[in-house]
């Protein structure tokens, strides 16, 4: 195997053998990891509501969170309902807020709740979008 033109092209095939290997388990991974997804949006029965959804996801009315698409659209509503009941405050402004009242508010300690849950569960949501995006 002195020949400098053998050499190269059992490389190159090594190379293309190892590549469409490589690939078609990249594809295989992939579709399993979507169903993975799937499978567990499926077992949170995370469904949007009939009413009350801003217009651009009217669509997905009464539709459970089956993808990461879905996901997304569910985890930015929950993010439009967080700022809504905090008025643009984050997590971290209620929290400042109720520890400069002494911790001793009620409704910031309730609000601060409800911001920790539901950037909580957004970030959960999240993640399913973006495992979605990277098994396309």
């Amino acid at each position: 195997m002195n020949d400098p033109r053998r050499l190269a092209a059992t490389l190159v095939g090594a190379v293309g053998v190892t590549t469409l290997t490589g690939g078609a388990v990249m594809v295989a991974r992939g579709l399993r990891g979507r169903d993975e997804i799937r499978d567990e949006l499926s077992r949170q029965r995370i469904t949007f509501p009939e009413k009350g959804l801003p217009a651009e996801l009217t669509g997905y009315a009464g539709r459970p969170v089956e993808d990461g698409v879905q996901a997304r659209a569910f985890a930015d509503m929950i993010g439009g309902n967080v700022r809504q009941a905090t008025r643009g405050r984050t997590y971290s402004e209620v929290t400042a807020e109720l520890h400069a009242a002494g911790g001793q508010d009620d409704a910031l300690a309730a609000l601060r709740q409800t911001a920790f849950m539901g950037e909580t569960l957004r970030a959960s949501l999240m993640t399913a979008y973006q495992a979605w995006q990277v098994t396309s």
